[in-house]
């Protein structure tokens, strides 16, 4: 999927590392930097694709995802708000559905940053009756930030839904997630010594203990990624497994396989009027060996 996306054809170059570009039925927006290759959806404020220079892609998306206006992009960062899974309709709120307002941009040599803005309007208040403006950052390089400020009187909750692209979920771990979780597939509460997770088929896990950085363990590819919390009060781990994902029309064939969700949350302390930062994530790949050479 990522060398799909930056061989698409370039409609408006708008500015030497940026471009606009067309997926399916969606625009996005291409970022060619000499440090970094990404990709932001205007639907849902959505990246799509992050690559540093000389890294395999960081993200997976699914090859069976639509891009289609109206319909959540299965992959990367999608913006899970005002409200988290099915706490109302649709699943994880509107913002990752409707178009956002690219807002401004800035290009340094170290990367590029972006701003997207979503305002309520006639489309928002069909699923929420409320006020708000909420501003999505990125800034994109040898590492990648993403920050959600929400503007508005009104409680919700968040989270920041990252699906990292991984060399099979089977080589995967995880750890700083902390001794105590919700176990949604199994429906109870979890205390635990472990000191790391492996997905062992279907997981669906809410911790509400986590430490401010999780470390993804990748032993196929001898990688290791950093992904760094702020103003979180949960990390949420999840991947359907083979039965759940048969079943998923936008999850490719052996999708599951590789991909692993690891998410900075607020949803267990939902967010009070006129919080300013309901989420924020810093993402560093470190590599213990080079990829090119394997």
């Amino acid at each position: 999927m990522n060398e799909k996306i930056f061989s698409l054809p370039i409609i408006e170059q708008i500015s030497p590392y940026l471009s606009r570009r067309q997926l399916g039925e969606l625009p996005i927006l291409v970022i060619s930097h000499p440090k970094v290759r990404a990709a932001i959806s205007l639907q849902g404020a959505h990246l799509i694709a992050w690559q540093p220079a000389q890294e395999h892609p960081v993200f997976w998306v699914s090859e069976a995802s639509l891009f289609t206006p109206g319909v959540a992009i299965r992959g990367g960062i999608p913006i899970c708000w005002p409200w988290f899974a099915s706490a109302g309709t649709p699943s994880h709120g509107f913002a990752r559905i409707l178009p956002w307002e690219f807002s401004a941009h800035t290009e340094q040599d170290d990367g590029v940053l972006i701003t997207m803005t979503l305002k309520e309007s006639q489309q928002t208040q069909k699923y929420w009756p409320h006020p708000f403006t909420v501003i999505a950052r990125f800034k994109l390089g040898a590492t990648c930030e993403v920050e959600l400020e929400s503007y508005g009187d009104y409680e919700a909750t968040a989270a920041l839904h990252s699906y990292f692209n991984v060399s099979d979920i089977d080589n995967v771990s995880v750890t700083g997630l902390g001794s105590h979780y919700i176990d949604t597939v199994a429906d109870k509460e979890v205390y635990t010594d472990e000191t790391s997770l492996r997905f062992n088929g279907r997981t669906d896990r809410l911790y509400t203990e986590p430490e401010d950085f999780n470390l993804i363990h990748d032993d196929g590819w001898d990688r290791t990624i950093e992904v760094h919390h702020y103003h979180h009060s949960d990390v949420v781990c999840w991947n359907p497994g083979a039965e759940l994902a048969s079943s998923m029309k936008d999850m490719s064939t052996g999708g599951y396989r590789k991909m692993a969700c690891v998410e900075t949350a607020r949803i267990h302390q939902p967010l009070k009027p006129d919080n300013v930062h309901p989420g924020r994530l810093s993402l560093v790949v470190r590599v213990r060996k080079n990829i090119a050479e394997k």
